[in-house]
């Protein structure tokens, strides 16, 4: 298995961030076909062979996505894509 952890500081409300974070959500869902879910301040997101958890903090957002091993040859390319939204999304 691949793991992929991204952590991106954000100067954000809270309600702010959470809105960020369902952006990443609406965004990789959409790309990659995941199913999601709120626990809290935890973003939990599955498929097969795929799932994650984006956790907000005060000031900064941790992601976190474990590949298995079909879609650890994609791992590049879906980091890459989930760390450029992140930055985007949760900049001040």
């Amino acid at each position: 298995m691949a793991d992929i952890q991204i952590v991106q500081e954000h100067n954000l409300s809270p309600e702010r961030a959470r809105a960020a974070a369902q952006q990443v959500a609406d965004k990789v869902a959409a790309e990659f076909g995941m199913q999601w879910r709120w626990e809290g301040d935890v973003l939990r997101f599955e498929r097969s062979g795929v799932e994650g958890a984006l956790t907000l903090g005060e000031q900064r957002a941790a992601l976190q996505i474990r590949l298995g091993l079909l879609m650890s040859a994609f791992r590049p390319a879906i980091e890459a894509k989930v760390t450029d939204k992140m930055r985007r999304v949760f900049a001040a």
